[in-house]
């Protein structure tokens, strides 16, 4: 795993926390909730892309 995923998907953490802490002090708790759906949803979407790789590498690995 490179390190580089790791500060992307912290960089992602702290960028929604501060967002959401925004709009909840502001009063708008229904985009502050949407905010964090949109963020876990990228960091998801990281996540599958790397697990694809993971499976692509031990496919050409075992040569299947």
């Amino acid at each position: 795993m490179d390190v580089d995923l790791i500060f992307k998907i912290a960089a992602i953490g702290i960028l929604v926390a501060v967002l959401n802490q925004l709009l909840v002090r502001s009063g708008r708790e229904e985009q502050a909730m949407m905010t964090t759906l949109a963020g876990l949803v990228v960091v998801l979407m990281i996540m599958v892309q790397e697990i694809s790789d993971l499976f692509d590498l031990i496919k050409n690995l075992f040569h299947f």
